[in-house]
């Protein structure tokens, strides 16, 4: 009866994963999206382009070096837009030839152009080269257009001085000073990266705090650290206009503050791509933002179409949407499938990095869960020092009843990769006591985790001590300037 038994609007990571998942099952698949977007936002103008920005401002800045060689160390003394971009278009390109080759090899069809329902089984793809042949129907359908950044009707955006975060990606120069509006996971990622360059930044963000859902006392870490680079801080301040003057940017805020900056960059939040697919034609609908509502299978209102990635809302991340995308296609088909473990990591791209898994210590207070703390400095580790990073500090959150682990939080260099280790053994059930007894390779900034559990054990063991009538046995000996000596233990 249809054209493909599944078609997937969108290539980005949920859509790619969605269509790849029912090719391995054997389904007829095709998958349609512009010919400048192939890879989805993800590859194009998101995730991949300013993480790969960011690691080009780390390397030509020499920012991780500065530790050792003084604060003026410069990879490259002077550092331009093409030194920044030239990485970000190589490893863009690559990226749209992996995504394209996986898709062909798994014999998926890609139709070039933009897509748009007809009716809930069939889709018109306009574009380059469809011809008379661009009405597709298919037995299933996936929804993964993403998002696009919020742009508020009052600004008045010109790509040059005032941009938003994908537009930031065609600057034609390194500004000298900038202001960012919205502290956000984005906003303050770009606020890093700037700065790193040496570029005055000004945060302007409205609520009284940034990074809510994170650790306060990692918040705190990254606020210090990037006021030591001359970060400024504008919270519980709103943006009343913002306007081109000469040769820079003035933004008034509502207090009566006026800010010069070179360029204004907005970081309002993310808009579902949802308006160019006519969804009521579907029988669907979109919220205010563009965002479509599915269940716990990703199915919307209409059974057989399901939505995936960002434009699904929360969490919003390009790991999350890859998963979505397969358990999607496996629902759509009724193939068995597990679902996915609930314990998710969080990963930040600032300058130092930010990544947690679990519960934070203001959640556990709140539902009187009893816990103790481990706590590593990257500057006591001696990997900490080979790499130049002072500043970096591991947390555990630990259960002083069974020893298991109840939340990781980690703040500095690799702090994404890091967070594995903990979630993994959260997810097993494992505790504490399995990092006591194991040997990790030294050194590494993992013996961060043996560190921080060998300080979280004897906190437990002092408490025990305490409770049983003992002596203190933390108050035997002198503590080391954290109190994480391992021979404590």
């Amino acid at each position: 009866m249809y054209d493909y038994d599944l078609m997937v609007i969108g290539s980005g990571p949920g859509g790619q994963k969605a269509a790849i998942a029912a090719a391995k099952l054997g389904k007829r698949v095709a998958i349609a999206d512009r010919f400048d977007m192939m890879g989805g936002v993800c590859v194009n103008t998101g995730t991949i382009p300013s993480k790969t920005l960011r690691e080009a401002v780390l390397y030509l800045s020499g920012f991780s070096q500065r530790e050792m060689y003084g604060a003026s160390y410069r990879v490259k003394a002077e550092i331009t837009i093409d030194d920044l971009l030239a990485r970000t278009r190589h490893v863009i390109g690559r990226e749209i030839e992996i995504v394209r080759n996986q898709l062909l090899r798994n014999h998926v069809d890609v139709l070039t152009g933009t897509a748009k329902f007809v009716d809930p089984h069939s889709v018109v793809v306009e574009g380059p080269g469809r011809g008379d042949h661009n009405r597709v129907s298919a037995a299933n359908i996936v929804i993964a257009t993403g998002t696009r950044p919020a742009r508020p009707d009052t600004v008045a955006f010109d790509g040059e001085r005032i941009v938003d975060s994908d537009q930031v990606l065609q600057l034609g120069r390194v500004p000298d000073s900038m202001v960012v509006v919205g502290a956000g996971v984005i906003g303050i990622e770009y606020a890093s990266m700037f700065a790193a360059l040496g570029c005055r930044v000004t945060v302007v963000e409205k609520r009284d705090t940034m990074l809510g859902f994170c650790d306060p006392e990692v918040v705190e870490s990254l606020k210090f650290h990037l006021r030591d680079q001359a970060v400024t801080f504008r919270f519980g301040e709103e943006v009343s206009s913002v306007e081109v003057s000469g040769n820079g940017t003035i933004t008034s805020l509502a207090s009566g503050k006026k800010i010069p900056a070179d360029m204004v960059m907005y970081s309002a939040g993310r808009q579902g791509t949802t308006e160019a697919l006519d969804l009521p034609a579907a029988g669907l609908e979109a919220d205010a933002r563009g965002r479509i509502t599915v269940d716990k299978q990703f199915r919307t209102s209409v059974e057989h179409i399901a939505a995936v990635g960002d434009v699904i809302g929360f969490p919003a991340l390009a790991s999350t949407s890859m998963d979505q995308g397969r358990l999607a296609a496996y629902h759509l088909f009724d193939e068995p499938v597990r679902e996915l473990h609930e314990l998710q990591p969080i990963g930040i791209y600032t300058i130092p990095e930010i990544s947690f898994c679990g519960r934070t210590e203001a959640e556990l207070t709140a539902a009187a869960i009893p816990y103790e703390t481990g706590l590593a400095r990257y500057k006591e580790l001696a990997r900490g020092a080979i790499v130049g990073d002072s500043y970096g500090m591991l947390k555990l959150l630990v259960s002083p009843e069974d020893h298991t682990l109840l939340g990781v939080h980690v703040f500095g260099t690799n702090a994404t990769d890091l967070v594995h280790i903990g979630q993994a053994i959260m997810g097993c059930g494992g505790t504490v006591d399995y990092l006591v007894d194991t040997v990790l390779n030294y050194p590494t900034l993992s013996e961060a985790y043996k560190v921080a559990a060998l300080d979280a054990t004897n906190k437990i063991r002092a408490l025990e001590a305490v409770q049983a009538g003992l002596p203190d046995p933390s108050s035997e000996a002198p503590p080391t300037s954290a109190g994480t000596d391992g021979d404590a233990a």
